[in-house]
């Protein structure tokens, strides 16, 4: 299996299940309260790890507990942590709020991120641990990223790794101002349908699509939640039906979507199966709290796809 070296968001995560309306001055009793890890580039990396693939994860980290947590939970789902740093700064943290219906709030601290990747990673050590593909989970979430994006995709290439990114939302609202130095150097560019709508103005997946290919992307992959996922290159169309699911909590399930994606694409399944393969990684992912709880190995993964429901229509 070839091995993918991701860099992204590292978080420590708490998650509180259900909050419909926030009280102030009172006291509400909730479900649940738990810890995990999260960020994009923990999160892919761990679903990849959960579904068999070699995964070398780079990024920062404080010197504190919620840092041993996460490095601890990384290393138990098979992530190289080796170009984990710890730098002088409090682990980023996000206080993630999920309603009945298992959308998601957001309240997040930037601590490391907002120093990680202030020098572009350097590619040596993972082609020499056997690393063939390049993931850049973060771009708009990490200060520095938005500097180095484009030399790091382009070291990356010139080391002889395929490429991808997710963009993930953007809070200052810059997105393609600093997403299309990006683009020449991109074999799969992933996008949900909102980011995909504030990048190129457009909400139909086809022309926001035409728009990153025009600028270079070789394959643009848009995530349609609960229909599923489109994917697009210069010359195809595919369409991905999403499963049925009841959704317990859908944090970090864009993130698993692109582990399915990047570990049946490496593998060398077609576009259309991988499409549909990362759809059901990411049914998987919602049916529990927190990103990966929920994933399975790739044989059962595959198992469950015989008996899920797919809907059987675009909708």
């Amino acid at each position: 299996m070839p091995g993918v070296f991701c860099s992204g968001a590292i978080i420590f995560d708490t998650l509180v299940k259900p909050v419909d309306k926030l009280q102030w001055g009172t006291t509400t009793f909730v479900d649940s309260i738990e810890y995990h890890v999260g960020g994009n580039g923990a999160n892919t990396s761990m679903a990849l790890g959960a579904l068999g693939v070699p995964v070398c994860l780079a990024g920062a980290v404080g010197d504190d507990e919620q840092a041993r947590f996460v490095r601890e939970r990384l290393t138990r789902s098979g992530v190289d942590t080796a170009l984990v740093h710890c730098v002088d700064a409090p682990t980023a943290a996000t206080v993630v709020m999920i309603d009945a219906r298992g959308n998601r709030c957001f309240h997040h601290r930037l601590g490391a991120s907002a120093v990680a990747y202030s020098e572009a990673p350097d590619f040596t050590y993972a082609v020499e641990a056997g690393m063939s593909h390049y993931h850049f989970a973060s771009l708009f979430i990490l200060p520095w990223a938005r500097v180095h994006g484009p030399k790091m995709l382009a070291a990356a290439r010139a080391a002889g790794l395929t490429t991808s990114l997710d963009t993930n939302w953007d809070p200052h609202g810059i997105w393609m101002a600093d997403l299309a130095p990006c683009l020449p150097d991109l074999d799969f560019l992933f996008m949900n349908e909102d980011e995909a709508s504030m990048i190129t103005g457009s909400s139909d997946p086809a022309v926001a699509a035409a728009v990153v290919l025009s600028k270079g992307v070789r394959t643009a992959v848009i995530k349609l939640s609960a229909r599923g996922c489109a994917i697009y290159t210069s010359d195809c169309e595919r369409l991905c039906p999403a499963y049925e699911v009841e959704v317990t909590d859908s944090t970090g399930a864009g993130d698993c979507f692109v582990a399915g994606f990047l570990s049946a694409s490496l593998s060398g399944a077609s576009l259309e199966k991988a499409g549909q393969f990362a759809n059901a990684v990411g049914a998987l992912s919602v049916r529990s709290i927190g990103a990966v709880s929920g994933l399975t190995s790739v044989s059962e993964t595959r198992a469950w796809m015989q008996s899920a429901k797919r809907r059987t229509a675009w909708i």
